[in-house]
């Protein structure tokens, strides 16, 4: 069992597509038991095409919500799709509810002046879609996906140029030793900094002397480091590439895209484009009720949330603000027709697998939580089955109403049952029905 896990992180996709089968055909003969389905989902699981802190394949990322017991699951890569078709793939030989989708930077001019999500950077904003029915791009809007990638490699160059001659000798080279870290080529600044670590204990004699120096820490610190991982790897990040590091790109306006460029890309694959909340502190999130309008107002129809990071915090001050900020979003989502897509990224080594959806204070949202995903799972199967998803001409002329049709699509979510039980059913059904006849069919 534990050669076929191993197998599912695997770089090479026969491997991967190997293990899955044998996976399956174990848990059909009874071999492999799996735990009961829980009232729990993680919709926003980074994979190794982006980052992925156990470096989780979107097949072994499947493996783990049927394992586990998961509801429904979801993958969220950076700058790429290349996960998308393997994902649910993998979700329907495992009879797993899932939905994938992307997540970048975007630029907003009406909030040049306010930082919304990404700390220090006015403007800028991480955005998503969710709910793509395959890795397909329709050739209108391929040249906004390349130049998304163009613009992350060109950083990332530059992120590399700058901290190679800090850390020298430490020094990496971005194709043999960074590119080489993602099956896919798709580097981001986690892959990177994964590099520096294991080019530090090639190059250096005495990593304590070598940390503390240049990252300014003392040699105790630098100690307590090296014995855990996920803090060492956030402190490089924190310290050489983050604002006021010798890797820091200072954004403009044309650093990153439009978001009106992003959400048509997301739009264009029958996907929904999402906004991205991160913890309501920032001055553009204080003007949380003119940022979510303004972002409906380009496409958006659904908002991320990340939980944990807004009430699993050990100041308690801290956590009494975030908590009630995450409350009170939650509220406002719920005014402005905006389902939750909600997880725990797992693009960092100390990232939660799931969050705690039966403690004290997630408890009240748990409905909510629960409600989104199967909006999502609900878009995700409409639409890869019968081409009748949220965005569809179908769906705007059943459901000019946006609560109704959100509804619609929830209520199919929580119906459909997961893997080729359900697609079965809709693949035997027209697609030009009415939503009470979907509705009918489970």
């Amino acid at each position: 069992m534990m050669e076929y896990e191993k197998q599912l992180n695997h770089f090479d996709e026969k491997c991967r597509e190997s293990a899955l089968q044998q996976i399956a055909q174990q848990i059909e003969a009874g071999v492999i038991k799996t735990s009961p389905e829980m009232d729990v989902v993680n919709m926003h699981c980074h994979s190794f095409f982006s980052f992925n802190g156990y470096g989780y394949s979107p097949s072994a990322l499947a493996w783990l919500a049927k394992k586990e017991g998961y509801k429904a699951i979801g993958i969220v890569d950076f700058d790429t799709l290349d996960g998308v078709d393997e994902f649910l793939h993998a979700c329907d030989i495992l009879n797993v509810r899932g939905s994938a989708g992307i997540e970048t930077r975007s630029y907003i001019h009406e909030f040049s002046d306010r930082v919304i999500n990404s700390p220090g950077e006015p403007g800028v904003s991480y955005v998503m879609g969710v709910g793509f029915p395959a890795s397909f791009v329709p050739v209108e809007s391929q040249p906004i996906l390349e130049d998304m990638q163009i613009r992350a490699i060109n950083r990332n160059k530059v992120i590399i140029e700058r901290v190679n001659a800090f850390l020298s000798p430490a020094s990496v080279d971005y194709e043999g030793d960074v590119v080489t870290l993602t099956p896919g080529g798709n580097v981001t600044e986690r892959h990177i900094v994964q590099a520096y670590v294991l080019s530090s204990r090639k190059k250096s004699s005495d990593l304590v002397k070598f940390w503390s120096e240049k990252l300014d820490l003392s040699n105790d610190e630098v100690i307590n480091l090296l014995q855990d991982l996920p803090r060492l790897q956030n402190t490089i990040r924190r310290k050489l590439m983050k604002k006021g590091g010798v890797g820091y790109i200072e954004p403009t306006g044309d650093s990153f895209p439009l978001l009106e460029d992003v959400n048509k890309l997301i739009v264009s694959c029958g996907a929904i484009p999402s906004i991205a909340w991160l913890d309501g502190t920032t001055q553009g999130e204080m003007d949380a009720e003119e940022l979510f309008s303004l972002q409906i107002e380009k496409g958006a129809a659904v908002l991320n949330i990340i939980p944990d990071r807004n009430w699993n915090i050990k100041d308690e001050k801290t956590k009494e603000r975030k908590l009630y900020n995450l409350y009170q979003t939650v509220e406002m989502a719920k005014e402005l027709n905006l389902p939750l897509n909600v997880g725990t990224e797992m693009n960092r080594y100390d990232s939660p697998k799931i969050d705690a959806f039966d403690t004290e204070e997630l408890l009240p949202l748990r409905k909510d939580f629960l409600d989104g995903a199967a909006f999502i799972y609900g878009h995700t199967v409409m639409q890869r089955i019968l081409g009748l998803g949220y965005q569809s001409g179908w769906a705007k002329a059943q459901f000019p109403n946006q609560r109704e049709r959100n509804l619609f699509y929830m209520k199919m979510g929580y119906q459909i049952p997961p893997g080729m039980q359900g697609i079965k059913v809709l693949q035997n059904a027209r697609c030009d029905e009415s939503p009470e006849f979907y509705l009918c069919l489970f």
